[in-house]
């Protein structure tokens, strides 16, 4: 891995504000949204694997 160099322009350095409770009560939602997609993808990917495997 390199390290990126900081153009003269651009400043990488990045002061975020702390997210308010509804922020990070949504954030968290979208989150567990895509876990479970994430967890049925990863299911039917098992599926398809075992049935292949026969």
């Amino acid at each position: 891995m390199n390290i990126i160099k900081e153009p003269k322009e651009i400043d990488f350095s990045i002061k975020s504000e702390p997210w308010s409770e509804e922020e990070l009560i949504e954030f968290r939602k979208i989150m567990n949204i895509e876990k479970q997609k994430n967890a049925k993808s990863k299911s039917l990917k098992k599926k398809t694997n075992k049935e292949l495997s026969k």
